[in-house]
């Protein structure tokens, strides 16, 4: 069995944890009864986990979306897809490994999907760019798609990614051109899409897969314009300020839903999706057919109207009467 990896304010739980396994290695090595002192323990750790998780602050959040075992796309795909069959190749000379796509079936309903994809170490994660794409990838992604709205295959996507990968071959090879594209197409795909973010939606890298008829989210994922680190550099040239920028810019599932941005929040087991995977499993496989199943009544003129009136009315303005009061709600670096 794998190691647990712990996060720092999941450190209260280590103790205990020592505890119960020292009392399991006990009735192992022995004929003593120690079931009931077994369950108290982890009634207790129980208790305090979820406690923890309650109370999570959008900076811890982001530690819980970026954890490296947290379920990936393909972990789910193989949760709850019938069958899977990976799909290669931009044809365009290359195949993005950070970003995969294929065909399955979901209760018998066939259906695309495609999503970001991490590794589980240093070695995978080479390979996988760390789940950054590169324009391929989202060229990949957009044949994909319209591959999907060619034969009537429903789109499922899974964010997951710190966003689109920003070095210079990438820039060279058009990165935001591809992302644009992928943008204007998605918008007039004749299929239904629903996306999920499955951990860490950051950036442009994630709008790249994201326009999509419903937006789901789970309770510990984050959503941003840019990583918090980011964010805290360019106001106060300080990454450390990256708790305060995350607070600011309402990254989570809980703030994005009450702004319009989300549809849904997918709630997770106590201690995040990495404690249960299957059970997030099933929660995400249970909220995708329920959206299905109502995207599904829609013709396509339809589908697309209510696509192009869901991200018309997104965002949000503020009305000043100089410059000068726009900058006042900005924080103010600090000397």
């Amino acid at each position: 069995m794998a190691k647990r990896y712990l996060l720092d304010f999941e450190k209260p739980l280590v103790e205990l944890e020592k505890q119960i396994e020292q009392i399991k290695e006990l009735a192992r090595d022995s004929e003593v009864d120690v079931s009931q002192q077994l369950l108290q323990l982890e009634t207790l750790a129980a208790r305090r986990r979820e406690e923890i998780f309650k109370s999570l602050t959008p900076a811890q959040k982001i530690q819980v979306a970026r954890h490296p075992q947290r379920p990936s796309t393909l972990d789910f795909v193989q949760m709850f897809c019938d069958d899977w069959i990976e799909l290669h190749g931009d044809r365009n000379g290359g195949d993005d490994m950070a970003l995969i796509g294929g065909i399955g079936s979901i209760n018998n309903r066939p259906v695309l999907m495609l999503g970001h994809q991490k590794g589980r170490d240093t070695k995978e994660n080479v390979v996988r760019n760390f789940g950054m794409a590169k324009p391929g990838g989202y060229r990949k992604a957009l044949r994909l798609m319209q591959h999907a709205d060619r034969f009537s295959l429903p789109i499922l996507t899974f964010i997951d990614t710190p966003g689109a990968y920003a070095g210079l071959t990438a820039e060279e090879q058009g990165q935001g051109e591809a992302i644009a594209r992928n943008l204007r197409e998605m918008f007039g795909l004749k299929v239904p899409i629903v996306a999920t973010v499955i951990g860490e939606g950051g950036s442009g890298g994630a709008l790249g897969i994201g326009v999509a008829d419903r937006l789901l989210m789970f309770e510990h994922s984050v959503y941003t314009v840019a990583s918090p680190e980011a964010c805290a550099s360019i106001l106060w040239r300080d990454a450390a300020k990256a708790p305060e920028a995350a607070s600011a810019l309402k990254i989570t599932g809980k703030d994005l839903l009450k702004l319009g941005i989300i549809d849904e929040v997918l709630p997770e087991p106590s201690g995040g999706n990495n404690w249960a995977p299957l059970d997030a499993g099933n929660t995400l496989k249970e909220a995708i057919e329920k959206h299905l199943n109502a995207l599904l009544q829609l013709s396509k003129d339809e589908l697309i109207e209510e696509r192009y009136k869901k991200f018309r009315i997104l965002g949000k303005f503020v009305e000043a009467n100089s410059i000068e009061e726009i900058y006042s709600e900005i924080p103010q670096e600090t000397e």
